[in-house]
């Protein structure tokens, strides 16, 4: 498989400008889920290595539609980025700023979104070259005010905002410019997938699309 650069990838993902995080537990559930959010006009995923399932969900992710942009979130070891990439993967999330995770990645080619909330955490990224940065827990750290204030001295960094993002505090986030896109699990909670509840995951994720075509033509 091959790996999209991170330049593409932070294209791909601006596009979007929402990522669906996902914690599935059977991985059963993963080609309807992801039919559903295709369907429901988000075809990404952010599966996150929460579950023994993650890897086996990605790969038939992956299989199932080539075209759909999978990626492994809450990746906390190499050995776990290594299992996402053989999976199909094709960008990790962390949720921390885990140099042993970051180095992995940058060795093997593979885009990396590391978290970080504190200017240290910031630093420690550029000083590995990544300028497009998870910023979590979004809303537990005092959200796009935080934010705006922790961007302010690093005009070069993108941000992906994740961590009590959902359907009615998303646009204070997008109408930041240095947003790149925002994760949520509100179109695709755990129980909605696990209850096999597709319909409404496609419907739920219609209206997230539906809020952002018309946050952006405003």
């Amino acid at each position: 498989m091959s790996i999209d650069t991170s330049t593409a990838m932070v294209a791909r993902l601006r596009a979007l400008r929402i990522l669906p995080v996902i914690v599935i537990e059977d991985a059963n559930d993963a080609v309807p889920l992801a039919r559903a959010l295709s369907e429901g006009g988000l075809p990404a995923a952010e599966v996150t290595f929460r579950t023994a399932a993650a890897a086996d969900a990605i790969r038939r992710m992956v299989d199932a539609d080539p075209a759909m942009l999978v990626g492994a979130g809450t990746v906390l070891t190499p050995e776990q980025a290594r299992a996402a990439r053989e999976a199909g993967a094709s960008f990790i999330v962390s949720p921390g700023f885990g140099p042993a995770v970051v180095d992995y990645c940058l060795g093997e080619g593979i885009p990396i979104f590391p978290g970080v909330a504190t200017p240290t955490e910031v630093e420690a990224a550029l000083a590995k070259g990544l300028k497009t940065l998870k910023f979590f827990p979004a809303e537990p750290m005092g959200g796009v005010k935080f934010l705006k204030a922790i961007a302010a001295p690093y005009g070069m960094v993108a941000w992906m905002p994740t961590g009590g993002v959902n359907r009615e505090n998303i646009r204070g986030y997008l109408d930041f410019k240095k947003v790149v896109a925002c994760g949520g699990s509100w179109m695709a909670p755990s129980e909605w997938i696990s209850g096999k509840q597709f319909d409404r995951v496609r419907e739920e994720t219609e209206l997230a699309v539906r809020g952002v075509r018309d946050l952006v033509t405003a």
